[in-house]
């Protein structure tokens, strides 16, 4: 019997040149979504995604659309066979603006002219208010979230960001509000804490400037409700409708990435589905064995990922 699949879709860091090239090579499908986001872009993104640099690439208001883009071409290779069996889907961060795309949510000119500008507004955000983002591996003796208030009393705002997984997680804020965080996180025994190159303290109060303009953005769209559930960021739940998916993505521009609990989440309703990971990398893949080792998670990026994954979820 065809196996139930669910969707995940990686965010920005899973960028690299070259991603979606062989796609576009192998399959007719993803060479149109990557002509239809250029064409909706109006200035050529994929020749920054085959090519580089890779210091270009990775800019947010390029990476964003790149991401999408890349995620949108493997999906629609992967649609025609999978469309009526995808019960749910999900993504990090940036990732969740490509999973309204996959659920019939938004069109693919319209997620990638957001995304890019949801890019520009972060990018802008982060040289009006400057701020830095740190890796804590290793699980604290303290909860985070304390470790985050002391900080922030004493170098200035700093919150969990991003939830990613048991022994890693993610701050953002102040940079002097960051660097107490490290250091008391240090001392309550995480192994070790990194700083980020970002360009700005994203899923943080920090990015508060730049949520009237993606307010602006959303309400401009013909969003409309996903053809299957989407689960939030923000709140770790199943989305069904347009207002909420609109208010939601609004929100987790400033609210932290629960990584984590969304996967518990999905984990509980589909445990015996295939998970896809739909753009370049495995980065969710190895998060969601660390998170639920049951599940069976697949890289779906490359050609042969995507003819892989159509052999193993028929």
């Amino acid at each position: 019997m065809p196996a139930d699949v669910v969707l995940l879709f990686p965010g920005q860091g899973s960028q690299a040149p070259g991603m979606a090239r062989d796609l576009a090579d192998a399959f007719p499908e993803a060479r149109a979504a990557l002509a239809a986001a250029d064409e909706a872009l109006g200035t050529p993104l994929t020749p920054v995604m085959y090519n580089g640099p890779a210091e270009l690439l990775t800019r947010t208001d390029n990476a964003q659309p790149a991401l999408l883009a890349h995620g949108a071409a493997a999906w629609a290779v992967l649609r025609g066979a999978l469309g009526g069996r995808v019960r749910a889907a999900a993504g990090h961060s940036l990732g969740e603006f490509s999973a309204y795309h996959a659920a019939g949510a938004l069109t693919l000119p319209a997620a990638v002219r957001l995304v890019r500008r949801r890019g520009e507004l972060m990018y802008a955000s982060g040289e009006q208010r400057p701020g830095a983002m740190a890796a804590l591996l290793g699980d604290p003796a303290r909860p985070i979230e304390e470790i985050c208030e002391e900080a922030s009393l004493q170098g200035g705002t700093v919150v969990p960001a991003n939830y990613n997984c048991p022994g890693q997680l993610v701050i953002s804020g102040e940079v002097a509000g960051v660097e107490r965080a490290m250091e008391l996180a240090k001392a309550a025994g995480v192994k070790r804490a990194v700083r980020l190159q970002v360009s700005g303290a994203f899923h943080s109060p920090l990015m508060g400037v730049a949520l009237p303009g993606l307010k602006e953005a959303l309400d401009g769209l013909g969003l409309t409700d996903p053809a299957f559930p989407v689960y939030a960021n923000v709140t770790a739940a199943p989305v069904t409708s347009a207002a909420d998916a609109r208010a939601l993505l609004a929100q987790q521009l400033t609210a932290p990435v629960r990584w984590s609990a969304l996967v518990h989440a999905l984990a509980a309703e589909y445990p015996e589905a295939v998970y896809l990971e739909v753009g370049p990398g495995a980065v969710l893949a190895g998060l969601v064995k660390k998170i639920a080792p049951a599940l069976r998670v697949l890289p779906c990026g490359t050609a042969a990922q995507v003819e892989a994954a159509l052999t193993a979820t028929a």
